[in-house]
């Protein structure tokens, strides 16, 4: 089995955190067939995804995305390229996402 360990650090909080963790699961459902189960949290949330020879967990907090997945043997052959995957998925939803929410103007 090949192990496959991304860790992300972020400014968002947790609000955004979830938001970009759930769009990212959305994205593995529909592109790889994952399975995807999002256990809600008080500090963070937990994405379990799973499908055929793939197993692992997205771990969301207010500063950080930790992914861990283990590769059946058959897909642990291609481990660089899925690892490669999951960083470019991740960071591009990472680069979408603006840092801080926009500050609300006061009426005059």
């Amino acid at each position: 089995m090949a192990d496959i360990h991304i860790q992300r650090n972020h400014t968002l909080g947790l609000k955004r955190a979830r938001e970009i963790a759930w769009a990212w699961a959305e994205q593995v459902e529909d592109k790889f067939e994952m399975e995807c189960t999002v256990i809600e949290g008080k500090s963070s949330d937990t994405v379990e995804f799973v499908r055929s020879g793939v197993k692992g967990e997205l771990i969301v907090t207010a500063d950080h995305f930790e992914l861990s997945a283990k590769l059946g043997f058959l897909l642990g052959a291609f481990k660089s390229t899925i690892e490669s995957e999951i960083q470019k998925e991740l960071d591009q939803l990472l680069a979408a996402a603006p840092t801080k929410a926009p500050t609300k103007k006061k009426p005059a």
